[in-house]
């Protein structure tokens, strides 16, 4: 595993000071946000951010695009500008959404044209050596592991993969269920604790159920990048013990393993 941050979780920073504070806690990555800190289209900012993470010795784990599947009436962009923003950011993957619609609220055919989609942009990624990841969201087609192994298996593409974060108002049982569920395409993982946005707690309270989580899918020992999201408060000191509250969990599992 390597461990990073999701820049979404500070907003409100520059990516100078988003860099230097995952240098400082001893992270390894970032994950550069596509609606502030790298817009799709700004060609120049995502090769300056690009050269600042290298810069301190980051890696860029991927591109968070808003992207959304068979639905691109929110998107300021169409996929080729944001896949050409990810090759100036130089990361080999991009995150988009699963759609812009619940499992329950989708029929048939939007379900397939969320698949073709992914297709498409599977295939135009691949050219460029970049892969593409599903978000596990809510009110998208990957809002239960039912609806988003079957999604998977619907596009059933060698280059598109699912992130995996734990569905909210569900039991610890029913998430590793679900990781147990769409193990085969999970690739890199958003962490965080809470009941809800509103309601964030510290990563270290967590730490028990998060422990769980990540020895699951670590079975597979593929690299992988484990990003925190969002964190109490957006506090700066906040994001350093949850930080290090990662480092910590990190070893436990490694130990384990070994």
């Amino acid at each position: 595993m390597k461990l990073g941050l999701c820049s979404v979780t500070f907003r409100d920073k520059t990516p100078e000071q988003v860099v230097d504070l995952v240098a400082e806690a001893g992270l390894e990555a970032i994950e550069w946000g596509g609606d502030v800190h790298v817009p799709p289209g700004d060609y120049n900012k995502a090769e300056v951010v690009a050269s600042l993470t290298k810069s301190r010795g980051l890696e860029v784990s991927s591109y968070g695009s808003y992207y959304r599947l068979a639905d691109h009436t929110d998107n300021e962009f169409a996929f080729p500008a944001i896949l050409k923003t990810a090759k100036y950011l130089e990361t080999n993957a991009i995150r988009v959404w699963a759609g812009s619609k619940g499992s329950d609220d989708a029929t048939s055919d939007y379900r397939k044209k969320v698949a073709e989609d992914a297709r498409i942009i599977g295939d135009l990624a691949a050219q460029e050596g970049i892969s593409v990841h599903l978000e596990y969201h809510g009110g998208t087609l990957t809002d239960t592991k039912e609806s988003a192994r079957q999604l998977m298996e619907e596009i059933s593409h060698d280059n598109v993969f699912l992130y995996w974060q734990p569905s909210n108002d569900v039991s610890v049982e029913e998430r590793l269920a679900s990781i147990d569920y769409v193990e085969n395409w999970i690739t890199n993982i958003h962490i965080f604790h809470w009941y809800s946005y509103q309601d964030r707690m510290s990563l270290a309270e967590g730490a028990e159920d998060w422990k769980q989580y990540l020895s699951s899918i670590q079975e597979d020992n593929k690299e992988r990048y484990v990003l925190i999201e969002f964190v109490k408060g957006d506090s700066e000191e906040q994001f350093y013990q949850d930080a290090q509250t990662l480092k910590e969990l990190k070893e436990s599992i490694v130990n384990k393993a070994t």
